[in-house]
């Protein structure tokens, strides 16, 4: 069984979600809060990304419906270390500007709804998903 690695908020959003890594740079562009020169390193990173790796919306539209998969959220493998340096620099962009994010590890990421080769959408685990009655 793999291990999973998710970066997101350390607080949860005006919806109750946890942002993850790409979200809140996002936020920070979103906010006027970047300079220039971050912007743009933002527009080359986020190039590269495009390049490098699938976004799960592309393949699969669905997999962020929030009817259809709720809480769903991007959980990347362990294995995937070329995409977990790659999000090293958007980690030191967020402590940069004293954005709170937390590193989370898993075996068991949810209901999974995508998978590829660096990265699963899946669903939070429910009462339901639980072993003991």
């Amino acid at each position: 069984m793999p291990d999973y690695v998710r970066f997101q908020s350390a607080v949860p959003n005006r919806r109750g979600t946890f942002p993850g890594v790409f979200a809140l740079a996002d936020g920070l562009r979103l906010s006027g809060m970047l300079s220039d020169e971050e912007g743009e390193w933002m527009d080359a990173a986020n190039a590269r990304a495009s390049e490098s790796y699938a976004d799960p919306r592309s393949v699969d539209p669905e997999c962020y419906d929030r009817v259809l998969n709720p809480g769903a959220r991007a959980w990347f493998l362990a294995s995937a270390t070329d995409l977990l340096a790659f999000t090293a620099d958007y980690l030191a962009l967020l402590d940069r500007h004293d954005v709170p994010w937390q590193e989370l590890r898993t075996r068991t990421p949810g209901r999974i709804v995508y998978a590829d080769d660096v990265q699963v959408i899946a669903t939070p685990h429910t009462i339901d998903d639980w072993p003991f009655r």
